[in-house]
C-alpha cells in the first residue's frame, strides 16, 4: 500500500514566524508519510527562523530570499515542487495527526478525485481550541453542501469561503491547468484560488480534521482583518456579477468581522 501512495508536496510561505514554524516542521515531518516533499521558502526572515530552518536541512527543502509577499513564496514552492498532490501549509499552522496518509489513500483510492478539504480546528498562540462559532460556521456549511448540487456550492462559496487552506490539498495536474496564485493577492489568495479550481472541477470533502489554523495577535487574520473582508469581497465580483449574490457576500463578511471581534 505504501508503494502506491501519491508523492506529496508541501509548501511553507515564511517570514518571522521563529516562534511557530518548528512546531509546523514537526507536525508534517512527524506524519512520517512514505512520499513527502517538504519545501520552505522563506522571505529573508530575521528572527531565529533561519537557526530552525538549518537543523532540518536534512529533512526537508528550504530557500531564504527576498520576495513579494506570501502569494510568491507559495509561487516559488509551487515550481519548484515535484509531487502527485501540492498544498500549502502557513509557518504557523500545524497538520494533524495522520493527516498526509488519511489525503494520500483517499487520492490513491479516488482516482477521480482533483481537491479535497477537510476539517480544520483553530487554535490560539498556546495551541488551545478558539474560535468554535467559525469552526462550527464553516463545517455547517461543508457538509450542508455535501447533499446539494455542485452548481449550488459554486453559488454558496461565492458568497461566503466555507473551505478550510491548511485542510485542503489538490492534483498537480489540476494546478497546471488552474496556474499559479495571484501574487496581487495578500490576504484571500487561497479563497480566488478556490474560485477557480472550482470553476475546473468540483470539491471532494472528507470528515477527518486534517489541519490546525493558528490565531495570535501577529498574524494577518488579527492585524488587517479590515482589509481581508475587502479583498474577499473583490475577489468575488470577479466570479459573478449578480449584485445579490456580491451583496450577500458583503454582509457576510461584515457579520464575519463582528463574530471575530467578539473572539466567536
Amino acid at each position: 500500500m505504501k508503494k502506491n501512495l501519491p508523492k506529496i508536496s508541501i509548501i511553507t510561505p515564511s517570514l518571522n514566524q521563529g516562534k511557530f514554524i518548528e512546531a509546523t516542521i514537526n507536525s508534517v515531518l512527524s506524519q512520517k508519510y512514505p512520499h513527502l516533499e517538504y519545501l520552505i521558502i522563506d522571505g529573508c526572515s530575521t528572527d531565529n527562523t533561519l537557526n530552525v530552518l538549518k537543523k532540518y536541512t536534512k529533512h526537508l527543502i528550504w530557500i531564504s530570499e527576498k520576495d513579494n509577499g506570501q502569494s510568491d513564496a507559495i509561487n516559488k514552492g509551487l515550481k519548484k515542487s515535484t509531487g502527485e498532490i501540492v498544498t500549502y501549509l502557513n509557518a504557523d499552522d500545524l497538520l494533524s495527526p495522520c493527516a498526509l496518509w488519511k489525503v494520500g489513500e483517499y487520492f490513491q483510492s479516488h482516482k477521480s478525485t482533483m481537491w479535497l478539504t477537510g476539517r480544520c480546528r483553530v487554535i490560539d498562540e498556546k495551541g488551545n481550541t478558539i474560535r468554535n462559532f467559525a469552526t462550527f460556521w464553516k463545517e455547517f456549511w461543508i457538509y450542508t453542501l455535501l447533499v446539494n448540487s455542485d452548481f449550488m456550492r459554486k453559488k454558496i462559496l461565492v458568497i461566503l469561503n466555507f473551505i478550510s487552506q491548511p485542510a485542503t490539498f489538490w492534483r498537480r495536474e489540476l494546478f497546471l491547468k488552474a496556474g499559479f496564485f495571484d501574487e496581487g493577492l495578500r490576504f484571500v489568495m487561497d479563497y480566488d484560488y478556490w474560485l477557480r479550481l472550482y470553476q475546473l472541477t468540483q470539491l471532494d470533502i472528507i470528515r477527518d480534521q486534517l489541519a490546525l489554523f493558528r490565531i495570535h495577535p501577529e498574524s494577518k487574520t488579527s492585524k488587517t482583518y479590515e482589509k481581508l473582508v475587502n479583498e474577499s469581497v473583490a475577489v468575488a465580483k470577479r466570479y459573478t456579477r449578480n449584485k445579490i449574490v456580491i451583496a450577500l457576500n458583503y454582509y457576510h463578511s461584515f457579520f464575519a468581522k463582528l463574530a471575530f471581534a467578539c473572539g466567536l
